[in-house]
Formats: C-alpha cells, structure tokens, sequence
C-alpha cells in the first residue's frame, strides 16, 4: 500500500507557522488528511484487486429441456466443439453444475479488461484518483503561502522576530511594571501558581517560562526582582529586537500581498468545493454493482454481450457519500473563512485592547500585511500580539535604553568624567548617548550638567537629589521635563545653555526659571521666523543678568526687550547676519557688557552711547572701517574696556584721547598703520592690543601708561622700539613677534615684572644679557629661536630654566 506519510509533502510547513493557522485551517487540514486516506484506501484497492468480472451471455434458448443433455446439447449447439475422439467404452455419467463457456483464462481477462475500459462509467473508475487529486489540490491551497517567494520571506520573519518577542526577558519586565497593584499581583501570581505546574522556584524569585505564560491570558505577573535582574546581553538583544521590529514594520506595511495571497487561496477552495459538490452529486448514483457489457468481440471470444460485477461498487458507493460529507463541511468552513476575511477589517489592526490592559499608551496600531498576521495570531492565541506589542511602544524600548543606560554608565564611572569648567563649577559632560543615565542623579556633589547631542531626554523628579546644581547646558538634545523636577530647577537653576538647529527644540519650560541668571542660546534662526517670534517672553525671568545669543537675528528680539530692565550682559553673536534696528538697546539702561560680534556693523550703533552704565563693549568681526564715532564714548564715564579687533580700521581718531576711563584696548586684525601720540594720553590704561597691522612706528608717548601690563603689536611692521617702552615698569606681557626689529635693547632689564615676552619671527642676533635682570621671566615665557636663546649667558639661560 501507498503510506500517508508520502503525500506530506504537500502539506508540510514549518512547525513555527503553526501560530499562523486558525482553528479553521487546522479543522480543514484534518479534513484533507481523512479525504486524503479515502483517496490512497481507494487507490490502493484499485491496484491490489481486480476491478470488474465479466461472464458471456446467452443469445436466445431455442427451447427449454429439463434434463441435463439437454441443456448440455443446448450449450453444445451455441458453442462450438472439437470433434469427438474415439473412447474406451465405459458407462456415460453426466454431472454439470453451470454453463460451460470453454473460455479459457487469457480470454477472460481480455473480456474483463475491455468491458473495464468501455462499459464501466469513467466516474467509477477513476473515483479514487480524483478524490486523491481534489484532497492535494486542497492542502497545496491552504499552504500555498507558506511556500510562495514573495510570502514565506515575510511569514519566516515574522515568526523568527515574533517567537524572540515572546521568550524576550524584557517584555515579561515590561509588562510586570505596568500589570497593576502589588496586592493585586500577589492574588494572581497565587492564582497562577494552582492553575500551572510550569512555573519554577530559584534563588531570585518565581519564573515563568514561555508555555506557563499561555495560561495567563490577563495579566503577566513575574516576580520584581527576577525582572530587574536584566543582564547586559539580555538588555542588548532586546534593543536589537526594537530595532528589528521597526525595519520589519516599515518593510511589511508597504504591501499586502499575504492578505491577497490568503483570500485568493480560500476563493480557490471555496470554487473547488462547489465544482466538487456539484459533479459529485450528478455522478455519485453511477457506481452499479451489475453493468451491462456489450462490446463486439465476438470474433475472438465467440461472445459479444456480457454480464458484469464491479467489485468495489458498494465500497466506492459508501466512500463517495463519506467523501461528499467531508467535502462539503470543508467547503462549509472555507464558507466561514471568506466571510471573516470580508466581514472583518484585517488590513487594519487596532491595539486597544492591549493599551487598556497594559497601561502603555503608545502602542500605534498598524496596517497592511502586518495587521493581517497580527490578526491571524489572535486566532491561534492573543497572548502573542500582546507580547509583541511591547516591542512597537516607544515608552517601552526608552525604558529599555534607560536600564541598559544604568548598568553601562555607573555611578563609579560617571564620577571619572567629572572635571571643572569655565565657570569654576564641578561639570559632568555626557555626549551622544541614547539617554540620560539615572544614576546621574546619584552624585550629589554635581554643580553642572552638560548634555550633548542626545535625543529625547527626560529630566526626572530625581533631580532634586543634585542640592549643588547650579549649571545645565543642552547642546542639540530634545528634553522633556518632570513637573517636579521643573519645580527644582525654578527654584535652583542660575545657569542655562541651550544649542539648537530649530526653534522647536528650545526648551518650553526655560521660560519660568524665575532664578536664572544666566541663559546662553546658540542656533540658527531663520529671517521669517526672527520676523515674527523668534523667542517666547523672557519677562519671567526676573533675576536673569546675562543673555547670549548666537544666531542670525536681523534685530534685537522683543522677547529681549522684555528682561532689559534687569539685563546687565548681552551677547549677539550674529555669524555674519546684519544686524539692524538697534534703537532697543536704549532700554537696556542697567547694561555693564555688550558685545555685537560678526553682526556686519559699518558704523558704531549710535544707541550704544545711551548706555550710561556700559562698562565693556566688544565690536568684533564687524565691518567697521571709521570709528570718528568714538568721540561719543566720552559720555560713557565707566567705560574701561573696548573691543574693536578683527575689523577694517585704517586709522585710530584723536578724539580717542577723551576715552581717558579706559583700562583695556584692543585693535588688533585691523589696518591701522599710524598710531596717533594722542592714545596713550588714556594713562589708565593696563591692556594694550596692536598686533595684526601695518604699524610701523611706536611713539615714545608710550612711556606714559606707567599702568600698562600687557602689550602686543606681534605681525605688524615695526623697526626699532622707543626706549620710554621700558618706563612702563609693571608690563607683565610684551609680545613684539614676528616684526622688522633687530635690536632688543638692554633696557629691558628694568622690566622687573615681565613674565611673558615673544620676540620671535625678527632679526634679532643676540639677546642681552639684561634679560636677567627680569627675574620673573623664565625659560616658559620666553618665545624666542633655540639658536637666539643660547646666545645669552649660561648664568642667565641656567636662572631661566629654574622653576
């Protein structure tokens, strides 16, 4: 006989796929299996007995006899005889107990063959065989999708990505924070021990494996500290896994081909059902028991009507019925399945019923070829779609990167990092990480935090454990904020920085600091936007003092005006944007420090010399070429410090001579070739700054800043140095690099404070040995050519290398 078990490739699919198949899909396999067991039992039968058995009939009885000779003389005269041969006489004996055909074996399977053939219905014979092809047809239809290219890729997928779902530690751990109450938890976790034996007991906790959490179909309860114990590989897996799913979702809700391929399978059942049905109902009263054979070989057999027996008539008669009863409840359930598949809309799958249970809120609901698996899954067990919705939720996969955050930045490690800024402030920077580590909030002697380039950060309420926090800086990172936490940084933030790209990312909640007193922002605004809101109002920032803007503002935003009253620093750091409309500086009556940087200024704004309380003022990288505006600047008596470097300044005006409050000047990368005797006439100034010009000469005046400390005029054009340079006794810094000199000239010895001097890049021969008298130079604050230095004294090149 033929074995089942060779017709199961067919049918044979992996066993993973079985999530895949719907209760009808297993009933109607179940169906083929029995039809296809009616098919092989009749095939076989087929091969292994005869088919049909056929006798001769008679022609027409020339008359009746009721004895023996007769009727033997009757059969003699329809048959034709050899002729009789001699025999030994012996008493005759006639004992006959049917028709004698003389027909030997050959001719009766000739006969049974042909009347086989021609006689009997093609339905009773071929019944089996197309029942054996019907039922293939049938499981090579509800498997055809495991097996076509373009599906099986995606069911294969699914069912790798959806069964690591399922057994992923991190999704028990997800759903065990969300499962409800503790008392609740501890009812069902007892519950779940009586209904299961599958749970295990270990030195952690209870764990549940994969089969228990079948039986569980409300909520998963695990054990807390089992859930916590998430190693580092599990932590990986599981954010690989979330990155899987989103590549697999974006790749499988373009199409719907397993949708398609899935309706078109059943329609094609549901027509073979009716195609079967139909002729097997016609055809079924076919099968006889007697058939009537009349077939024209008489001629060979000597006979041309026969009397048939099909043997496996009753057999075929009573399988045919049973066949049609199992095809038409498998046609009924194929009826089932197409009205599922329309009545339902399964190109659309909603998780609702998972975010009430779960808690999770964001679980999207998906669509496509996606949706449909989703709903085949339910099918099979619905606790396989909530397992897998945890990996779809962006608040699961942030809490995953948050432990996996944890245990890789300890509070061991973090404290390595921490160092001391500008601001003199302990400061912990934190760049391109996948979060904010928790374990930040464990180093309470943090002063500032820097963020940078990390995406969606979310400052918890545990910030408040930082008592020391003074300092955030956020460099192109997207943060949210707990309310407690706000509440702590209102009250305990005085510094913040913020570096964007767009508008949007700037922090809403920066607005209420109401202790701020220092907000640097950095990024770039476009015209339309600077034009109508480039800032929120600052107003309730009441303490804030400074304010640093490095964008490309065309003016001075509103929202700046609002906090000029209290305002006692301003930067615009414009990057090459002009900045026009200044006449709101005129508000800003409590302003020390000013600076307009790379703002394309031509000329001084005029509404700086309102400015009664200006102290410094730095116009760098600006486009000024005349400064006569200068004269203006004697009205701003606390002016000490002014900034006109990195410009196109041809000439220094005297009128500079009225500025006799300033401390610190600097016109340095400018174009200035002449420097008027009337500057050094502001004898109050210590930082002079000259280098990068065309300056060619230094007038003796100079020995009138008797406070002067620093002196540069480094790449400029200068020959010789005016000995009254060497009045100014408490010059600490001399830098005179990279001119035309070729003297230094002794007099530098009565420069007993000097500790830094440049004077490489001249031509210079020799050094003077007076360089020794300058005791608080050494070896470290001298810029000089190691060939120029050895030309001092070994005395003097011995005291400058001692510390």
């Amino acid at each position: 006989m033929i074995p089942v078990t060779e017709f199961r490739q067919f049918s044979e699919q992996q066993p993973a796929f079985r999530v895949l198949k719907p209760w009808w899909d297993v009933f109607t396999d179940y169906l083929s299996v029995a039809m296809l067991m009616i098919g092989v039992f009749g095939c076989t039968l087929q091969v292994m007995q005869d088919k049909i058995i056929c006798l001769p009939k008679r022609v027409q009885p020339a008359q009746n006899h009721s004895s023996l000779s007769n009727v033997s003389q009757a059969v003699a005269s329809t048959t034709p005889l050899p002729p009789p041969k001699p025999s030994p006489a012996k008493p005759i004996t006639v004992e006959m107990k049917g028709l004698k055909t003389d027909l030997d074996l050959q001719q009766y399977s000739f006969i049974n063959q042909m009347c086989y053939e021609r006689a009997l219905h093609w339905y009773a014979k071929y019944f089996p065989y197309l029942v054996l092809i019907h039922t293939l047809v049938f499981m090579l239809c509800s498997n055809f999708w495991f097996k076509f290219p373009g599906s099986s890729s995606k069911i294969e997928h699914f069912i790798s990505i959806l069964g690591k779902c399922f057994d992923s530690p991190w999704t028990t751990r997800a759903l065990s924070e969300v499962s409800g109450e503790d008392s609740e938890e501890k009812d069902n976790r007892k519950n779940n021990m009586n209904r299961s034996n599958t749970t295990q007991s270990g030195p952690e906790g209870s764990l549940v494996n994969s089969q228990s959490l079948k039986s569980i179909p409300e909520k998963f309860v695990v054990d807390k500290s089992t859930a916590g114990a998430l190693d580092k590989k599990e932590g990986e897996q599981a954010k690989a896994l979330f990155e899987k799913v989103k590549k697999f979702r974006l790749h499988v809700e373009e199409g719907d081909i397993l949708y398609a391929m899935y309706v078109r399978q059943t329609v094609l059942k549901v027509i073979k059902f009716l195609i079967i049905i139909a002729y097997n109902s016609a055809l079924v009263s076919k099968v006889q028991f007697t058939v009537d054979c009349n077939v024209d070989i008489q001629d060979m057999t000597g006979y041309k009507n026969f009397s048939c027996n099909h043997t496996m008539a009753h057999l075929f008669s009573k399988l045919s019925f049973c066949y049609l009863c199992f095809v038409s409840i498998y046609g009924l359930t194929c009826l089932y399945t197409l009205y599922w598949l329309f009545y339902r809309s399964l190109r659309e799958y909603s998780f609702e019923y998972v975010r009430q249970e779960t808690g999770i809120d964001d679980i999207p609901d998906v669509k496509n070829d996606f949706a449909f698996m989703l709903h085949m899954i339910d099918q099979y067990d619905p606790l396989y779609s909530k397992r897998f919705a945890v990996f779809l939720s962006e608040v699961s996969e942030n809490k995953l990167k948050q432990l996996n955050l944890n245990n890789e930045w300890t509070p061991d490690k973090l404290r390595q990092k921490l160092q001391t800024n500008a601001h003199n402030r302990l400061e912990l920077p934190l760049i391109m990480l996948s979060g904010l580590p928790d374990t930040v909030f464990e180093i309470t002697e943090l002063q500032s935090l820097k963020l940078e380039i990390i995406k969606n950060v979310m400052i918890p309420a545990t910030i408040a454990q930082l008592d020391n926090l003074q300092e955030l800086s956020l460099h192109q990172c997207s943060v949210k904020i707990h309310s407690a936490a706000l509440s702590f940084l209102k009250e305990n933030l005085k510094v913040l920085s913020v570096k964007f790209d767009d508008m949007r990312e700037l922090p809403p909640w920066m607005y209420g600091l109401r202790n701020l007193e220092e907000l640097y922002l950095v990024g770039s605004l476009s015209h339309d936007i600077s034009r109508n809101v480039t800032l929120e109002s600052l107003r309730d920032l009441k303490s804030l003092k400074i304010l640093s803007i490095k964008s490309n503002v065309s003016k001075i935003p509103q929202a700046v005006v609002d906090v000029s009253s209290h305002l006692q620093k301003m930067c615009i750091h414009n990057d090459g944007t002009k900045l026009v409309m200044l006449n709101n500086l005129k508000k800003m009556t409590n302003l020390t420090e000013l600076e307009l940087v790379h703002c394309d200024l031509e000329r001084i704004p005029h509404a700086v010399f309102s400015l009664l309380s200006l102290q410094e003022l730095d116009l760098k990288e600006n486009n000024l070429k005349s400064i006569e505006e200068i004269v203006s600047f004697q009205h701003l008596r606390k002016l000490t410090v002014l900034k006109l470097w990195h410009n196109s300044i041809t000439y220094i005006p005297e009128h500079i001579k009225k500025l006799t409050s300033l401390e610190r000047l600097s016109f340095s990368h400018n174009k200035i070739e002449v420097l008027p005797s009337h500057l050094f006439l502001c004898n109050k100034i210590r930082y002079l700054d000259l280098s990068y010009n065309d300056i060619r000469f230094i007038p003796p005046e100079i020995g009138v800043l008797q406070s002067l400390q620093y002196f540069s005029i480094t790449c400029n054009k200068v020959e010789s140095l005016p000995d009254e340079l060497y009045f100014c006794k408490k010059l600490k810094t001399l830098k005179i690099g990279k001119n035309s000199l070729s003297v230094l000239s002794p007099k530098i010895g009565n420069l007993l404070f000097l500790s830094y001097l440049d004077v490489k890049g001249n031509h210079f021969e020799i050094l003077p040995p007076e360089l020794g008298d300058c005791r608080a130079l050494k070896r470290a604050g001298l810029v000089v050519e190691d060939a120029l230095f050895e030309t001092l004294p070994s005395d003097v090149r011995e005291q400058m290398k001692t510390e």
